[in-house]
């Protein structure tokens, strides 16, 4: 069952509970329903992280705690989704967003060096901020919708194997005792 599978690699929920930058949710983040796993929350989970991955800011894992408590979501999950945006993924996760909304803005792609630094940030990002927020928002939003859809079907496709197992081995089981 996906539960079981998606739980060997969450985080313990009272460490995240007692987190500091997660201690200004206050009591919501104590609500029993974000630490749960079914296939509702997990696939809203998934939403919620991915889309909040595309988010250019810092600080992204809390606004991925306050969107998986405002749509009831699986809180550790979101959080360690926005994970997929990483230093090593960011580069070419944001130029790859820059370039698709550039296109969808139906502007010229520029090339340029990407730099982590506040003065590269503050001295170009004014020449690129318009399709690179608009490719990450859409980005975002395309990521958490095929998530979302993906992670039900994946969810449904397991559930109904596992019952179908149950059934050909209560079948087996009432053929063995007639015989």
């Amino acid at each position: 069952m996906p539960r079981k599978f998606i739980k060997r690699f969450l985080p313990n929920p009272d460490t995240l509970k007692e987190h500091k930058h997660l201690r200004l949710f206050g009591s919501w983040i104590h609500d029993p329903n974000l630490w749960h796993l079914h296939r509702r929350n997990v696939a809203t989970a998934f939403s919620v992280g991915l889309f909040c991955a595309f988010i250019p800011v810092p600080f992204q894992m809390i606004l991925a705690a306050g969107g998986a408590i405002m749509f009831h979501a699986n809180l550790p999950l979101s959080v360690v989704l926005v994970w997929t945006s990483n230093p090593i993924t960011m580069p070419p996760m944001f130029y790859a967003t820059y370039k698709f909304g550039a296109w969808m803005m139906n502007w010229p792609v520029e090339d340029f060096e990407f730099e982590l630094s506040f003065e590269w940030i503050g001295n170009s990002l004014q020449h690129y901020w318009q399709p690179f927020l608009l490719g990450c928002l859409v980005a975002g939003a395309i990521a958490a919708l095929l998530s979302n859809l993906i992670i039900r079907g994946i969810w449904r496709y397991s559930v109904s194997r596992a019952w179908n197992e149950r059934k050909l081995r209560i079948a087996k089981k009432a053929t063995n005792k007639t015989h």
